[in-house]
């Protein structure tokens, strides 16, 4: 009788046991579940970074943005979260590497505030100067604020007095650089349709120029000369060396023969 008590106490004892273990086992898968479902509060998210110092009221290009993962409760207003989101904004303030980028920094050149002025890419030795669109490379769309652009020039210079001009230096045509690494500071989009289309053309490009070159591009224009913008590769701001081009180049460069000679 006493061998059979003990057994089962054992019995009982296991079983128990058995429960208490598959209580445990559920709590705790339970617990693991819950834990899963919920998000990390400090999971290390991304945020956008300056990758160099960048002045104030310059336009934001890919070679200064990069990302960096912080934790969640480090991450400070406002931060941005995508490099798409800063690119070609313009900075209200200095800028220094490693800095996050917050969006209360930035503002968007081609969205006209209550105020109705643009933010401006402009240094305080320059002026602005709205150049018409009138060549290929400004109505295709290409050009963005904050781009790296040169500005060529054709003009039919008038020959010496007391010549014919033919065969005179002065009274060919000639294409050169006029500018070299302007920046374009702002697009001004022409008003929306009232109906069609909802696209915008451009109406304008406003450059970013000395006062200087600004009389000098004032004078091509009203003289009637032929412009062209062409665009930069991302930061090359260097000088590059050309000279202009006009019928005796062309003939020299490709060995051609003149008429007359």
């Amino acid at each position: 009788m006493g061998r059979l008590r003990g057994f089962l106490w054992l019995i009982a004892g296991l079983v128990v046991a058995s429960l208490a273990g598959l209580v445990a086992f559920v709590t705790l898968a339970r617990a693991t579940a819950k834990a899963a479902a919920q998000p990390q509060v400090n999971a290390p998210v991304p945020v956008v970074v300056a990758m160099r110092a960048v002045s104030a009221r310059s336009a934001l290009a890919a070679e200064d943005l990069g990302l960096k993962e912080l934790p969640a409760d480090s991450v400070p207003e406002g931060a941005l979260r995508k490099v798409e989101e800063a690119l070609g904004k313009v900075t209200l303030v200095d800028l220094y590497a490693g800095e996050v980028i917050l969006s209360q920094r930035l503002v968007d050149p081609n969205i006209a505030p209550q105020e109705g002025r643009m933010a401006l890419v402009v240094a305080e030795d320059q002026v602005l100067m709205a150049f018409p669109v009138q060549d290929l490379m400004s109505m295709v769309g290409v050009l963005k604020p904050g781009d790296h652009v040169d500005l060529l020039f054709s003009l039919t210079f008038s020959p010496p007095e007391g010549t014919s001009g033919t065969g005179q230096r002065g009274g060919q045509q000639a294409t050169f650089n006029v500018l070299q690494n302007a920046t374009i500071a702002a697009i001004v989009q022409a008003p929306k349709p009232t109906s069609g289309s909802q696209s915008r053309s451009a109406e304008a490009i406003l450059l970013a120029v000395s006062p200087q070159d600004a009389l000098t591009i004032k004078y091509l224009k009203d003289a009637g000369g032929i412009p062209d913008i062409v665009l930069r590769a991302p930061g090359v701001e260097r000088t590059f060396p050309v000279e202009p081009v006009d019928e005796t180049y062309i003939a020299n460069r490709y060995r051609i023969r003149l008429f007359g000679e």
